[in-house]
């Protein structure tokens, strides 16, 4: 089951790079120049997304019947309580990295539900309010890899499965800052103050939290290129010796 679990949220997380990527794809200026319809690109995208959704539920519900078949101690109610708390209930896990790791992960589950969903009803909010709400995508993207990276299989040393995970990031983070500074709706381009509503003032902020946010998006361009140049990111160290899994190993006993 937990094997099935880590399956579950690799997928999920690669379907959640394809998701994302063409999502700031369609966003960005170059949508015209892409080699099919829009149409077809907005249908693929909807099909990622419902995709990626599926399989992050499918990886927590297979933890927490990974948890339910380890709790043998516990009557079948109580193994029942414990596996759905620790997998669904934030903060309720309290054993070591997962404390942190698995919390982080029910945010990113939780908060992909509505963007996700509100992608099919965006007449009943109107276009403006799903936009705004939609761009939290990129918020669950990035709590997903930070839940890998503190608790994913094979990722958690520093080896080639972590330089991978951060290559991955790479053109992630390149087409959001060429989003951000070169948007495709002429109204959301920096330099353009909207007239319409809010006046100079609100412009201003405007186009000032943009500017910042650029500059962010491009630090972490830069800080991803020197972990994956440099190879180290303060991930955890393999010990030279491994830790024995078994009580007779703990003993010495052959």
């Amino acid at each position: 089951m937990y094997l099935l679990s880590q399956a579950f949220g690799w997928a999920g997380l690669l379907w959640a790079w394809g998701t994302v990527m063409l999502g700031l794809l369609l966003s960005g200026p170059g949508v015209a120049r892409l080699p099919v319809s829009r149409q077809v690109w907005e249908r693929l995208h909807r099909t990622t997304s419902l995709t990626t959704m599926a399989l992050m539920a499918a990886h927590a519900i297979m933890f927490a019947a990974e948890l339910v078949r380890y709790e043998t101690r516990l009557g079948w109610i109580d193994r029942l309580w414990a596996g759905f708390a620790d997998s669904f209930v934030p903060g309720w896990y309290d054993s070591g990295t997962g404390r942190t790791a698995i919390s982080i992960g029910q945010g990113a589950l939780y908060l992909a539900v509505p963007p996700g969903l509100l992608f099919y009803v965006p007449h009943r909010i109107g276009p403006n309010a799903w936009r705004r709400l939609h761009r939290f995508v990129i918020v669950v993207y990035v709590l997903s890899v930070w839940h890998t990276l503190l608790y994913g299989t094979n990722v958690w040393y520093d080896e080639w499965p972590r330089t991978v995970l951060w290559l991955l990031q790479l053109p992630i983070a390149a087409l959001l800052l060429l989003r951000l500074a070169w948007p495709a709706r002429r109204a959301e381009r920096l330099g353009t103050a909207d007239r319409r509503v809010g006046g100079p003032r609100r412009g201003w902020a405007g186009r000032a939290a943009g500017r910042v946010t650029v500059a962010l998006v491009g630090a972490t361009v830069v800080g991803v290129i020197a972990v994956v140049v440099s190879g180290h990111d303060a991930g955890r160290a393999r010990p030279a010796d491994p830790p024995a899994t078994v009580p007779h190993e703990q003993e010495g006993t052959p």
